[in-house]
Parts: structure tokens; C-alpha cells; sequence
């Protein structure tokens, strides 16, 4: 197999080209690709300005366009560019280089919604990019219309990331109705968006796509205010929903009526594999109302988090006693709830694998506590440890449990 010539070289160059000068990171990076040969494999280039336990200087716009001008640049597969310092001038470079990618990170760049508006037309046409992360960055409502707008078009992007962008009212209004139409994506995240209405609009159209869309398998919905009205819809919705597997609600106001309907849910549903309660306010007697339905009917549930739940021992050890009767469930997450010594029976019972909860005991005096273990499904949701090798399904304990896609 060929090998190509010295990208680092090339990107020298191409910064005396342009009068600016070396970002050292990037230099670095492109010097282990050039001794590993990885851009023979189709390379996603990995620039994150996060994951380093030096300080590297982050990557900015000029640095974008001498990257771009590379030779053998279309061979990239994918860019991690996240916690760096892009703004709209840069999603310019990048939206014009959209065509060779499959896997696009930005998330928690200075991109706005004139960035955003860059980004989403470019991909009207684009046939090629598969995965897309804009979470962080502040692109608004408008700038979340615009990819509203771009999912009634594109039919290749399978899993789109629009957490934390400020988004609001209208766009996920209008990002619902364009997902009854989109056949082709898989998951969204459309967590904490700006809404000042309290009449829960946004979860009653998010329910009314979800009795039509046959192809989204993971949904992100945390920190809509969600209360009991808007779980009861989706429950009804998710009743004929036959594709979602994952379903986020952490950091909502639901109680122990909403997770009543979940409940419910569950005992009929069996498409769910993995949901997320966290922080919410569900307490012991949401927890007996999951308990009761993992008990005895549901048999497809793999992952439930209810993590700063409010709850105390009566309702861990009835989940305990859920875990032992379903063989299904293989993941729980209880950390930051009322934890006395009796929610050890959850681990001493060893129906749990390692690595498959939240929590590790210790012993003290005789008696047995938990200790916080990981941080379950968001194991490492907005970076991934540099230390330590981390596998791609690893990134995120969800996506050991339930894969979307490769570039997931």
C-alpha cells in the first residue's frame, strides 16, 4: 500500500503560503499521522482542544484554512475540531470541505447562526456526511432553523447534535415536523433549549412526530421543563412507535404520576432499550412504578438511569428486586440519590456485571456503602480521556449498550 507524502510538510507550506504561522498542535498531529501512515486508512484527524493533559494552543480559523488546503485533505474521513476557537468564518472553510466527510465534531466552538446557516446549506447537497456535532455552540433559533430546514432536504446525516445551542420555541417546532419527513436520521439531540413558555408545545409536537417517524432510534430531549403533561404524551405516541431505543428525559421536572405512564409504557413497549430519568424528582414511588413493570412484564429494557432521583432505600431495593426477577436489564445508574446501607443489596446480589452500574461498595465497621463509579451513561459524553486508550463505543457507556452507527 502506497504511502503519501509528508503531510506535516505540506502544512508547513501551506502556512508560509498564507503569511501565518504554525499552530504546533496541529503540526503535531500531523506528524504522528504522517509516521503512522493513518491517512492511507481514510483518517478522521483528531484536534480536539479538550483532551490533553498538557495545554495545546486551540485550533482557529487560520489554522482551519491552511488544513484545508492540504494535498490529500479529501482523504480525511473526519475532523474532531471541538473546544477550539472557530467562529462563522471558519464553518465558512469548513462548509466548503463538507463533501469529503463523514464525521464533523465542532461542538462547543464561537460558531453563530450565520456559521450555522453556512453549515446547513451545504448540506442540502452533501451526500457524504454522516454525523454532525454543533453542540455548544450558540447558533440560536434562527441558526437552528436553518438545520430544521436542511433535515426536510438531506437524506444521508444519521445522527445530528444540537444540545446546548440555545435553540428554541419555533426550531424545535419546526425540526419535529421536518423529522415526520426525514427517513434517513437516527438520532438527535436537541437538549436544553431556551423556552419561555411553560405550556410544554415543543413535547406535543416532538409526540406527534414520534407517531409518524419509523427511523429515529435515539432521542435526546433534556432540559425541556418536561413535567407529567408532556411524558403522557409521549407515552401515548410511544405506544405505535415501534424504532426508538433510547429515550433522554434527564434533568425534566417529571414526578411519580409521569413515570406512572412510563410504567405503563413499558409494559408494552418493546422497543425501548435504554432510558434516562435522571435528575428528575421521580422518588420512591416512581421507582416501585419502573420496579413493578421490569418485574413482570417488561423483558427489553437493557439500561435505566434514575440518578439524583430523590430516592431512598425502599425504592432501590424494590429495583433490586426488579433486576433479580428481569434478566433483560443489565445496566443501572442510582448515584445521587438517598443511598443508605440497605441499596447494597442492588451489587451484593450480583446480578450486576462490572462496569454495568454507577456504583462500587466499600466497607466500613461491618457494614457495606456505594461509592460513585462512573458517571454512567454520560461516561464521558463531552470528551473522551487521552491517558488511556478508549475504544469509539466507549466513549459514551450508552453506546456500548446501543450503537447507532460507526461514526456514532
Amino acid at each position: 500500500m502506497s504511502v503519501f507524502p509528508d503531510l506535516h510538510l505540506h502544512y508547513v507550506q501551506a502556512c508560509r503560503d498564507l503569511s501565518q504561522p504554525e499552530n504546533p498542535f496541529v503540526a503535531h498531529v500531523l506528524q504522528e499521522a504522517d509516521k503512522n501512515g493513518e491517512i492511507t486508512k481514510g483518517m478522521t484527524l483528531k484536534l480536539a482542544g479538550n483532551n490533553h493533559l498538557v495545554p495545546v494552543p486551540r485550533v482557529t480559523d487560520d489554522d482551519i484554512a491552511a488544513l484545508i488546503c492540504l494535498p490529500y485533505s479529501s482523504s480525511f474521513s473526519g475532523l474532531d475540531l471541538a473546544y477550539n476557537l472557530l467562529t462563522d468564518a471558519g464553518a465558512q472553510i469548513i462548509a466548503a470541505f463538507l463533501q469529503v466527510l463523514r464525521y464533523l465534531n465542532l461542538m462547543f466552538n464561537d460558531i453563530g447562526t450565520s456559521g450555522a446557516e453556512l453549515i446547513a446549506e451545504a448540506l442540502h447537497s452533501n451526500q457524504s456526511l454522516v454525523h454532525l456535532r454543533m453542540t455548544g455552540n450558540k447558533i440560536g433559533n434562527q441558526g437552528g432553523m436553518f438545520f430544521a430546514s436542511m433535515l426536510r432536504i438531506n437524506s444521508t446525516l444519521e445522527k445530528l447534535d444540537l444540545g446546548d445551542c440555545d435553540l428554541g420555541l419555533h426550531c424545535l417546532i419546526a425540526t419535529s415536523i421536518a423529522l415526520t419527513q426525514n427517513k434517513s436520521l437516527k438520532a438527535i439531540n436537541l437538549n436544553r433549549p431556551l423556552l419561555s413558555s411553560q405550556q410544554e408545545e415543543t413535547t406535543v409536537h416532538v409526540a406527534r412526530m414520534l407517531r409518524i417517524n419509523s427511523s429515529l432510534v435515539e432521542l435526546h430531549l433534556g432540559k425541556h421543563g418536561m413535567k407529567n403533561f408532556g411524558v403522557e404524551r409521549l407515552c401515548e405516541a410511544l405506544y405505535g412507535n415501534s424504532s426508538l431505543r433510547y429515550l433522554d428525559l434527564s434533568c425534566n421536572s417529571i414526578t411519580y404520576d409521569g413515570v406512572k405512564s412510563l410504567g405503563e409504557l413499558l409494559k408494552r413497549n418493546k422497543t425501548l432499550r435504554i432510558l434516562d430519568l435522571s435528575a428528575n424528582r421521580i422518588e420512591d414511588n416512581g421507582a416501585i412504578y419502573l420496579s413493578e413493570a421490569l418485574a413482570t412484564r417488561n423483558m427489553t429494557l437493557h439500561a435505566l438511569s434514575v440518578v439524583s432521583n430523590n430516592i431512598t432505600d425502599e425504592g432501590l431495593v424494590a429495583l433490586a428486586h426488579a433486576l433479580q426477577a428481569n434478566t433483560t436489564l443489565t445496566h443501572i445508574y442510582i448515584w445521587g440519590n438517598k443511598i443508605g446501607t440497605n441499596a447494597s443489596v442492588l451489587i451484593e446480589m450480583g446480578r450486576l456485571e462490572q462496569g454495568c452500574t454507577d456504583v462500587v461498595p466499600y466497607e466500613v465497621d461491618g457494614e457495606v456503602f456505594l461509592a460513585e463509579l462512573s458517571h454512567g451513561l454520560d461516561k464521558h459524553r463531552y470528551w473522551a480521556p487521552r491517558s488511556a486508550t478508549v475504544e469509539p463505543s466507549a466513549a459514551n457507556a450508552s453506546l456500548g449498550i446501543l450503537p447507532v452507527s460507526e461514526f456514532l
